[in-house]
């Protein structure tokens, strides 16, 4: 039976920190300061990885796992997920197994909350489609593992309608609805795709842990992995992550990586304004579409927008902002672990 990922009582209280100390202390925490040894235990500290389908340089999971760890076997993070199972994949993240317990209660809540319409939606869909659901779980019963492609479209009748997700088809959306309530489970991807399976078949069996301890739990976990956090006017620290020297590496990071993905606390912590412009008309970006911040020491001091072609086996560089002169440093190592020729880059 797996036990709840119970937080260790910290040995004392959040402590007021400047702004100079916040950043060091929110490097640290983040595990950039080159500290991060090992796939499994890099996870652990971050607490999970956020998982897209945009490759334009390389994945999320990936790109955030190397500014980090620098390169590394991807492979060790498939054999983790599907062969050792220490990690699992929900909810378009990939969360240390310990965590189970906690995303359960969650996975609880999302079969009776009606708090935020797509929940609302969720109910409805079920409700609609009781005959559908019991054809997938039936399926899955029958037939092991499956992908979504191998499961017949059973929505009733005016389901149809292409949808801004799922498209006409309604097989997508019951799964991701079964498999948000935890009634499925992700158990593997065969070229990309997703493949499903029941979740008592996957999920070890776990401690009940009641939903607001859950909350509590992933919230500390949050806290602890960010190292900061706003407090009025100051900042306040986690006591568990310590203040000192970051030492003097330059690397990229992801457009999703949890440094920066408030944009608000990256721009009060760094003095550094961030945007994921890809949504963003070309006409009316600022700088581009897939743009990665340069991370140097315990500074953002640039910007740089590469592209890989893996059919030609190459990496260029569109654009580059700001302090520049460690990019280079980055580019050969993040060349090196996508195994890509540069070539030539073109400053802003």
């Amino acid at each position: 039976m797996m036990r709840s990922a119970g937080i260790a009582h910290a040995g004392g209280s959040p402590r007021r920190v400047t702004v100079d100390e916040a950043r060091r202390v929110a490097v640290r925490a983040q595990v950039l300061d080159g500290s991060a040894r090992g796939v499994l235990a890099t996870i652990r500290r971050l607490g999970f990885l956020q998982i897209d389908p945009i490759a334009t340089v390389a994945p999320p999971q990936y790109l955030v796992l190397w500014s980090r760890l620098g390169a590394f076997d991807r492979a060790e993070l498939d054999r983790l997920l599907w062969v050792e199972r220490q990690l699992i994949e929900w909810n378009a993240f990939i969360w240390p197994v310990e965590s189970l317990p906690l995303l359960q209660a969650l996975m609880r809540r999302n079969r009776r909350s009606t708090t935020y319409s797509w929940e609302r939606r969720s109910r409805e869909f079920l409700a609609r489609n009781p005959g559908f659901r019991r054809y997938v779980r039936r399926e899955f019963e029958r037939r092991g593992p499956l992908r979504g492609r191998e499961l017949d479209d059973h929505a009733v009748p005016g389901e149809g309608v292409d949808d801004r997700w799922f498209g006409a088809r309604r097989v997508g959306e019951m799964l991701e609805t079964l498999h948000h309530r935890g009634e499925l489970a992700v158990v593997g991807r065969r070229g990309g795709e997703r493949v499903w399976d029941l979740a008592e078949r996957w999920y070890p069996p776990t401690d009940t842990v009641p939903l607001r301890e859950a909350e509590r739990l992933l919230e500390a976990q949050r806290f602890r992995a960010l190292g900061v956090r706003r407090d009025g006017e100051g900042w306040v620290a986690h006591p568990e992550v310590e203040d000192g020297p970051i030492p003097d590496r330059a690397t990229l990071l992801s457009p999703f990586d949890r440094l920066i993905h408030d944009r608000v606390r990256t721009e009060a912590l760094f003095g550094f304004r961030y945007r994921l412009e890809m949504y963003v008309p070309r006409a009316k970006r600022e700088f581009g579409y897939y743009v990665l911040p340069l991370l140097v020491g315990d500074r953002l001091v640039g910007r740089a927008e590469p592209i890989v072609d893996r059919t030609a086996g190459t990496m260029r560089v569109l654009g580059a902002w700001g302090d520049t002169s460690r990019l280079d440093e980055a580019l050969v190592e993040l060349a090196a672990f996508l195994d890509v020729e540069r070539a030539d880059r073109r400053r802003a």
